[in-house]
């Protein structure tokens, strides 16, 4: 299902491309963006990693560099049944945290300087709980792909914009049409937004619950989020928005969507979260599966 999805989002690229490619330069363009998508969906599978990293500024560490965090990833991976992932470290003050890459063998779990100072050690324990989830469930590949594509469109979105102001594209005797391309430049970046807001939102009450299953302790992680939450909107996060759907917790602060603006929300409001785990923290059924 999760390859399925990157599929049907890489061959959206595509139309997408070529679409813009014809509106710009005729079938010549069509050609020229079909060739450049087939580069970009290249790169956004085999690459699209190190692209996240690079949006958030992230390092990657080695043993010596943080071993408390990289031995709580090395046991927690393996009561999940996982390879030992690459760990990495933000550098952003904000805490927050997230997990990239294709697959198994190509997972990394990132975060940031600031949870390392904020949360205590279980409830560092379940945030990285949470992202192995993620690992576990295959979402990180959709996610990953997702957040590529989206800085890829909208970043293609704001050139054409600048390039159906200047008079970008054919001659109205040629057949073009500045305002209809100044539309799709319009649309790109909306895409984009869509394309990212639709992908995380279930996937993150998954990952909370095999999180919790992973750690043992669910009122951890929701102590975590709760402070996550509340840390998002004092400290800004300099990242890339096409990223954001990634974090743990939605890192751009202000976005604090009501009514129909919730269904745009990167993710689910951090109260049902909380309250998700506390309920699954007094089921029977947890009990016995953590006891």
């Amino acid at each position: 299902m999760e390859r399925m999805k990157v599929f049907v989002m890489m061959a959206g690229l595509t139309a997408l491309l070529v679409i813009l490619g014809g509106a710009i330069g005729g079938q010549s363009g069509a050609i020229a963006f079909f060739v450049m998508a087939g580069l970009m969906n290249f790169a956004m599978y085999w690459w699209s990693d190190r692209i996240v990293l690079r949006m958030y500024g992230a390092r990657v560490i080695e043993p010596h560099d943080a071993p408390e965090l990289y031995q709580m990833v090395d046991r927690l991976r393996q009561r999940a049944g996982l390879p030992m992932p690459t760990v990495a470290i933000a550098p952003s003050e904000q805490p927050n945290a997230f997990a990239t890459g294709r697959n198994y063998e190509n997972a990394v779990v990132c975060v940031t300087a600031g949870i390392l100072r904020l949360v205590d050690r279980d409830e560092l324990e379940g945030v990285i709980a949470h992202e192995l989830a993620h690992i576990k469930h295959r979402h990180m590949l959709v996610g990953t792909i997702a957040a590529t594509l989206a800085g890829a469109i909208a970043m293609i979105g704001r050139m054409l914009q600048w390039g159906a102001i200047i008079g970008m594209g054919r001659d109205d005797d040629e057949g073009g049409n500045p305002v209809a391309l100044l539309a799709m430049a319009i649309v790109a970046p909306i895409a984009a937004m869509i394309v990212q807001f639709a992908i995380s939102r279930q996937n993150e009450f998954q990952a909370d619950r095999t999180g919790a299953e992973i750690c043992g302790r669910p009122l951890s992680l929701a102590d975590a989020l709760r402070k996550l939450e509340a840390y998002a909107h004092r400290i800004p996060m300099p990242v890339n928005p096409a990223a954001a759907q990634l974090a743990i917790v939605n890192p751009l602060s202000g976005d604090r969507g009501m009514g129909l603006l919730r269904l745009f929300s990167t993710h689910p409001s951090t109260e049902e979260r909380v309250e998700r785990l506390r309920a699954l923290a007094a089921s029977p059924e947890f009990r016995r599966i953590s006891a």
